[in-house]
């Protein structure tokens, strides 16, 4: 592996991690990188999880830091998503590219409907919600996030904050917090599964954490002290970017191998 590999490999994991941790998304870039690498669909996949951990375990420290977390409902919503986490994991160890691109157009086009369907929803927290107990259908659409999640990745982060506001009644400076919470959850048992399986690349995957880390948490810290507006403007940013790539009217694929 050559110093400029290792140099575009650690600022795409800055800036996975700095988007990762604001809204989703991410993965696309580093999905492509690792595909560009010469890595298989199914070890690319499982590789991208390295760096999921450790970019979530210290958007959670930043943001415990910062008083985010005041009780245990992230965790109860966390379980299910864990859960379903890990069958999706179990279904996507032998996944192809093309299964990963149809996923990700699917999850896109749901994500911007709902970006633009009522905005103002996902500014203002829901107290009606919040204030009760967790409901059964609540946990039934965090287990199927969590599928998702543990299936493909990519994209994720716009359907757990669309839970977590639309859903639970969060406002979406905590919901961002509280996303990162349940997607650092399951990223340990989703990853075990693509470890099990022989399907990771331990040198690429510490590699992108290394910069991973540093983007989530300057993208932690900025959540907190910009707010809902700043998260909300990377959010329809980066779908936008993540339409571009899988609609092929933008192949970064292509624009970071003609990099390498």
């Amino acid at each position: 592996m050559s110093v400029t590999e290792i140099v575009i490999i650690v600022l795409s994991g800055i800036l996975v991690g700095f988007i990762n941790t604001l809204s989703g998304g991410g993965s696309v870039i580093s999905l492509s990188l690792l595909l560009i690498l010469g890595l298989p669909a199914n070890i690319a996949n499982g590789t991208n999880r390295i760096s999921i951990f450790f970019q979530t375990l210290s958007s959670v420290g930043s943001f415990t830091r910062q008083k985010m977390f005041d009780n245990l409902r992230p965790v109860w919503l966390g379980i299910p998503a864990t859960i379903g986490s890990v069958l999706g994991a179990w279904m996507a160890v032998d996944v192809s590219a093309r299964v990963i691109e149809i996923a990700m157009s699917v999850a896109m086009v749901i994500m911007l409907f709902f970006l633009f369907y009522k905005p103002g929803k996902w500014l203002k927290e829901n107290p009606s919600l919040l204030s009760g107990p967790i409901k059964w259908w609540q946990l039934a659409i965090f287990f199927l996030v969590g599928f998702y999640g543990g299936f493909i990745q990519v994209g994720v982060g716009y359907f757990l904050l669309m839970s977590l506001v639309l859903g639970v009644g969060y406002d979406l400076v905590k919901a961002n917090a509280v996303k990162n919470l349940i997607v650092f959850f399951y990223a340990i048992f989703a990853l075990l599964v693509f470890i099990i399986d022989g399907k990771v690349n331990y040198l690429y995957g510490f590699i992108l954490s290394a910069g991973s880390i540093i983007g989530a948490l300057i993208a932690s810290y900025l959540a907190v002290k910009k707010g809902a507006g700043f998260i909300r403007a990377v959010i329809v940013l980066s779908v936008v970017l993540t339409i571009l790539q899988v609609t092929g009217w933008v192949n970064f694929t292509a624009l970071l191998k003609g990099i390498l």
